[in-house]
């Protein structure tokens, strides 16, 4: 039931992180706060394709 989506950040579009979520429980997109090693600060990735 779980599927794995990959992150990428907001401010450079790359993508750093991979997670899984619940396609049932969270059918929107994700968001997190995470480190991006490009930028070097902590940005909000968003969940891609």
């Amino acid at each position: 039931m779980r599927d794995i989506v990959t992150l990428a950040c907001e401010r450079c579009k790359n993508r750093n992180y991979t997670t899984t979520k619940n396609k049932r429980k969270t059918p929107d997109k994700l968001g997190f706060k995470k480190y991006c090693p490009s930028c070097m600060t902590h940005t909000l990735h968003k969940e891609t394709k």
